[in-house]
């Protein structure tokens, strides 16, 4: 029996008919399992399976799509699997409306209630009353063992200045983390799910800078938005945050992309 037959029939209590392993992300394996009764649902193995479930029942109770989640453990996650044929060129409307579902919930403050993990990669959330001292020391400060010594130097200066920078309480929504375009589930010109979360509360404008490293929205799906004057000052600094996670999973491939971030605010 496969481990994902094996996780199935552990938690489920199912019959299992056949696996077939799909394409999943790096940190991640993904398996489509086929029930003896002939439906079917994704186990995916991951650390912190349990924390991703409750990220995914976070976003569904938004109105926002996501998987039905049927259980989970800290290694398996067991959820619906969801048909999606489509790309984002037709669905940029729908994922303007759904997210504008999704960042309508909003908490006082600003953090998760447990930590969360890109494989080896701390996602440090402890609450913090104040976002630009949140960004300065649990998203670009935690890197700097890590990177080399004159760009760490850069991302501490940018860090000291970013209450000059940054509203010090701007709406505290929930964010799905890590937006972009593989982590769109699309069938024709709808969002069929939002999947591989790693919520916490938040600006809004960081999903946006997320989503666009490496996809391109049309000019209507900023429109539909409606953010904040000056976003567009701030996102080179939200771009950080993933670009500085990909330097320490995928090499120095993404050097000239974080300076180019650090480069485009003047540090």
């Amino acid at each position: 029996m496969s481990p994902a037959a094996e996780a199935v029939t552990r938690l489920l209590g199912l019959a299992v008919g056949a696996v077939r392993d799909v394409s999943g992300g790096d940190l991640s394996s993904i398996s489509q399992v086929t029930l003896a009764n002939g439906g079917t649902l994704i186990a995916k193995h991951a650390i912190g399976a349990t924390a991703e479930a409750e990220m995914l029942r976070a976003i569904a109770a938004t109105g926002a799509p996501a998987p039905a989640v049927y259980a989970a453990d800290e290694a398996w996650l067991l959820m619906e699997d969801v048909p999606a044929q489509g790309g984002m060129a037709d669905a940029w409307g729908d994922l303007a409306r759904i997210l504008g579902l999704l960042h309508a919930r909003q908490d006082a403050r600003y953090g998760w209630p447990a930590d969360h993990a890109f494989g080896p990669i701390k996602i440090a959330n402890e609450w913090s009353d104040d976002w630009p001292a949140f960004w300065a020391e649990r998203r670009l400060r935690c890197h700097l063992p890590y990177v080399p010594p004159e760009l760490g130097r850069r991302i501490e200066r940018l860090a000291d200045r970013l209450g000059a920078l940054f509203s010090a309480r701007p709406p505290s929504s929930l964010l799905h983390g890590d937006l972009w375009g593989g982590n769109i589930l699309v069938a024709a010109d709808r969002v069929a799910a939002l999947i591989d979360p790693a919520c916490y509360y938040g600006d809004r404008e960081v999903d946006v800078a997320m989503l666009t490293l490496f996809d391109r929205p049309p000019p209507a799906f900023f429109e539909a938005l409606a953010l904040a004057e000056g976003w567009r000052d701030r996102q080179p600094i939200y771009r950080l945050w993933p670009l500085l996670v990909h330097l320490r999973l995928f090499g120095k491939s993404y050097a000239g992309a974080v300076d180019a971030a650090l480069s485009a605010v003047r540090f």
